[in-house]
């Protein structure tokens, strides 16, 4: 878990500056670092128990693996704002459900 943490923590980190997704994408250093943070995440999920995973399903994830799936694998196929939508509306849910749990 506290590797979930970290990598949403760098995140922010790598983020906050920007005000939407086309000055995150433009700034290549900044978006790759977030991306890559965003494959730690999916890799970590993945090893997470299936019974972990169904005591908390209100988190939703499938969709993490299958970011971390889509920037591993079809990095040129990813669209910045939804990323962007990822970092403002789910890592700030995700952080403080990791944070209650650690």
């Amino acid at each position: 878990m506290e590797s979930i943490l970290d990598a949403i923590l760098k995140i922010e980190s790598y983020t906050e500056q920007f005000q939407d997704a086309d000055q995150l994408n433009d700034n290549n250093i900044a978006f790759d670092a977030t991306m890559m943070n965003f494959v730690i995440i999916g890799e970590m999920v993945a090893k997470l128990s299936e019974s972990f995973r169904e005591q908390y399903s209100e988190i939703e994830w499938y969709k993490m693996k299958g970011l971390r799936n889509i920037a591993a694998h079809d990095y040129f196929g990813i669209d910045a704002e939804e990323v962007w939508q990822i970092i403002q509306n789910n890592l700030p849910a995700l952080k403080k459900f990791i944070q209650k749990l650690i």
